[in-house]
């Protein structure tokens, strides 16, 4: 009697494991808040340098939503500022960066929390000129949460462009 009853319920034990293995649980992303400043020397910046790319960034973090405020110079030396917000629902969200030219971007979270890509255009106008850019961003901390680095693949009217930026925790 005693065996009959181990094999039945070892039976059901066997299928709820079976069927939980198909569960997906939400996984807890990995949380890049902070203020982050330019590491030049851990960082690939191509053609452009630093002049580039955002020389701070503050970075807030409310679940899988993401808000990146980034500090820059433009190629002329004057410091400018850009807020964008980005939700992992997959909407596209629009902000203002290099003076009046619209990004268009969305947030997309690995399956495994750890990193982000932010896929992205702009319509830049620039010296009385217009073109438009395309690429991705991807996201990536360091085990000790103490650096970020930012792979990005830009493409451009004069061809494709791709830097990995290192960024330090302030």
């Amino acid at each position: 009697m005693y065996t009959s009853y181990l094999k039945k319920y070892g039976s059901l034990l066997v299928v709820a494991t079976f069927l939980c293995s198909f569960i997906n649980f939400p996984v807890e992303p990995t949380n890049f808040s902070g203020t982050w400043t330019l590491n030049e020397g851990k960082s690939e910046l191509g053609q452009f340098g630093a002049r580039g790319v955002a020389s701070k960034m503050v970075v807030e973090q409310k679940g899988e939503d993401v808000t990146i405020t980034r500090t820059s110079s433009t190629f002329q030396g004057d410091e400018v500022t850009s807020t964008e917000t980005l939700t992992a629902d997959g909407k596209t969200t629009e902000s203002t960066v290099f003076g009046s030219s619209k990004k268009k971007a969305t947030l997309k979270w690995a399956a495994d929390g750890k990193t982000f890509v932010i896929t992205f255009s702009v319509a830049l106008e620039m010296n009385g000129q217009s073109f438009d850019l395309s690429g991705t961003e991807t996201w990536s901390l360091s085990d000790d949460g103490k650096s970020v680095s930012l792979k990005n693949a830009l493409s451009t009217p004069q061809g494709d462009i791709e830097t990995k930026v290192a960024y330090d925790k302030q």
